[in-house]
């Protein structure tokens, strides 16, 4: 429901040329660093980034959020969500604090890196003129009953657009776009492909759209869900599982703070990310497509992607995908 007392708005966490441009920037991130022979010994180049390297993408979101405008008044009419929240002067996001690459704690710092961390401080400072944003923490399975109760404005969280969320939550963009994969540990020799996974125990997250693409692909295997990437990979890690299927760049991130596990080249689905909002805010969701487009169009995204994932992905930064 809108609580609109004290002049706050509590509306409101688990991306086609792009596409394929992100699918090879982290199929190479897994390819072209080969400790083996086979396609399936992929593993993430320079996967322990350096402290400094790491330092120095923090240091460029910092000045890109402190570099982002504010949105001019004439795009927040009185009444309108985006008013509500510039009132309020915090945003109140969505988000995990484990997702290497994408949204995870830094423990000596406190703060949370990555791109959909950066995402979320842009987003902030456009709607409230602030570096202001309240994060909340969110599983695949809790995203769509935060945004309905309004718990949350928005939900970053590698967050795929499927036509039955849809019809409970609304989407901006797509912002981001990766593809499903395969992560086993670096003693794995025998699972190459989605059908090496039949008779195999796979963990994934719950909520998520891999165990459905797992259970099409692979009939015979076993299922495990947990509600986090960190269940995830622990289960992998201790052989409880044989395989962890998710968002490739999820599971580069993992194969970054995880040497003894590793991510297999290729992908097999697309999973277009966009910033979960709630259904019954349209006027919100006009106002962050008009926000992802302008980002798009200055450089913004670029420039976030080269500081976030391009800190393991190598080469230029891919397209960002179409505006929906």
């Amino acid at each position: 429901m809108l609580n609109r007392s004290r002049g706050r708005i509590t509306s409101t966490r688990t991306t086609a040329t792009c596409a394929a441009v992100v699918f090879v920037a982290v199929a190479s991130l897994t390819a072209t660093a080969c400790s083996g022979n086979t396609a399936g010994d992929g593993k993430v180049p320079g996967a322990r980034t350096s402290a400094a390297a790491a330092g120095a993408g923090s240091d460029a979101v910092d000045r890109l959020v402190q570099a982002e405008q504010p949105a001019e008044g004439s795009l927040l009419p009185s009444g309108s969500t985006a008013a509500g929240i510039r009132k309020r002067g915090t945003l109140t996001v969505g988000g995990t604090q484990t997702a290497a690459l994408f949204s995870l704690l830094d423990p000596t710092t406190g703060k949370v890196e990555g791109f959909d961390a950066a995402m979320s401080r842009l987003l902030a400072k456009y709607v409230t003129g602030k570096d202001s944003v309240k994060r909340v923490n969110v599983t695949a399975a809790t995203r769509e009953a935060l945004l309905k109760n309004h718990a949350v404005d928005a939900v970053l969280a590698t967050y795929t657009i499927t036509p039955e969320r849809k019809k409970q939550v609304a989407f901006a963009g797509p912002y981001y776009e990766d593809g499903l994969a395969i992560e086993v540990r670096q003693s794995e020799s025998g699972i190459k492909t989605l059908s090496d996974l039949a008779g195999k125990t796979v963990v994934t997250q719950a909520a998520s759209t891999a165990a459905t693409a797992v259970k099409r692909g692979a009939p015979t295997a076993k299922m495990q869900l947990f509600d986090t990437n960190v269940e995830c990979v622990q289960a992998l890690r201790q052989g409880r599982a044989d395989a962890y299927v998710l968002d490739q760049g999820v599971l580069a991130g993992n194969a970054s703070t995880n040497p003894d596990v590793k991510v297999l080249a290729g992908t097999f689905s697309k999973e277009p990310y966009g910033i979960g909002l709630p259904l019954d805010e349209p006027d919100f969701r006009q106002f962050v497509q008009g926000w992802l487009k302008k980002i798009t169009a200055d450089g913004t995204w670029a420039k976030v992607w080269k500081a976030t994932v391009g800190t393991q992905v190598p080469g230029p930064a891919p397209a960002p995908p179409a505006i929906g």
